[in-house]
Order: structure tokens, then C-alpha cells, then sequence
């Protein structure tokens, strides 16, 4: 009877070199949130927007998103405008899109006067059909601020 040899073999080498495809695969993985991330990060706009119950957006898709920024900033869809540029732009869509609706977004502290002034504005450029934007939700009375008028004195209670 014969018995083959009994060879030892040597135990294998480590590996030097590191397998890329793991981590290339994360890097695309990543690459892919980001591209998708970063046009939505950059067009936040924070406003303070007033709260209305009857607050949702009437179906149509001809619209024109215009905003005004807690500083009294004109925003037309990403880009911001000073005021003689903001009418000239508003010409200019009323020309090519007549019966679009303005889509006003305007922060609870811009003052009446300045979003009164551009409803002028784009009613003598032609766009008359004007939405106002609002959050869904209840208002609160006693946290709307809604203070008697300077001079002005309180009803008698009864």
C-alpha cells in the first residue's frame, strides 16, 4: 500500500491591495444624493408665511412664482430683482403669458404698502389673475399680534 505524500503547502499571502469596487460604489451612491440634494437646498426660501384654513392652490399650471423676502427682497422664481427690474420682468411675462396666475408669496412681516406696490405692478403689466400663498392651518387669534391700533381703545367688556 502506498500513501502519497503528505505536502505541507504554504499558507496563502495576505492581499495588498484594497478592493476599490466597495467604495466606489458608496462614492456613486453619494454622488447621486447630492446632485439630487443640492438645487433643493439652495432655493429654500424662508418665509413666514401667513395661516389660512381655505389655504390650497387652485389647479392650473400656467403660473408665475413670485416672492417677497423678510428683507423686502423681490424674488422671481430663483432670481432676485430690485423694483425697476422686477416691472420690466413683469412686462415681459404678462407679453408672453397673458393669462397666467401670480403666485404671491409674501413673509408675514413685509409691510401692506410694499405688496399692495407690486400688485400695481403687475396689474399695469397686464397680469391680473394674482393668488396669494399661505400655510394650511388655523390662526390664533391671541398670537396673531392683532393689538389694538395706537390711540385706539379697547371695547367695554360686558
Amino acid at each position: 500500500m502506498s500513501f502519497g505524500r503528505l505536502e505541507r503547502r504554504e499558507a496563502p499571502k495576505p492581499m495588498g491591495e484594497i478592493n476599490m469596487t466597495p467604495l466606489i460604489d458608496v462614492m456613486l451612491v453619494l454622488l447621486v444624493i447630492f446632485i439630487i440634494a443640492a438645487p433643493l437646498m439652495g432655493s429654500a426660501l424662508k418665509l413666514d408665511l401667513p395661516k389660512s384654513d381655505a389655504a390650497s392652490p387652485a389647479p392650473g399650471a400656467n403660473f408665475i412664482a413670485l416672492s417677497i423676502t423678510p428683507e423686502g427682497e423681490y424674488v422671481l422664481g430663483e432670481d432676485k430683482l430690485d423694483a425697476k427690474a422686477m416691472r420690466e420682468r413683469l412686462t415681459q411675462l404678462a407679453q408672453r403669458q397673458p393669462d397666467a396666475e401670480l403666485r404671491l408669496s409674501a413673509d408675514q412681516s413685509v409691510p401692506y404698502g410694499k405688496v399692495a406696490q407690486l400688485i400695481g405692478w403687475a396689474q399695469k403689466a397686464g397680469l391680473n389673475r394674482i393668488a396669494f400663498v399661505a400655510e394650511n392651518g388655523e390662526i390664533d387669534e391671541k398670537a396673531d399680534g392683532a393689538a389694538p391700533a395706537k390711540g385706539a381703545t379697547a371695547p367695554p367688556k360686558r
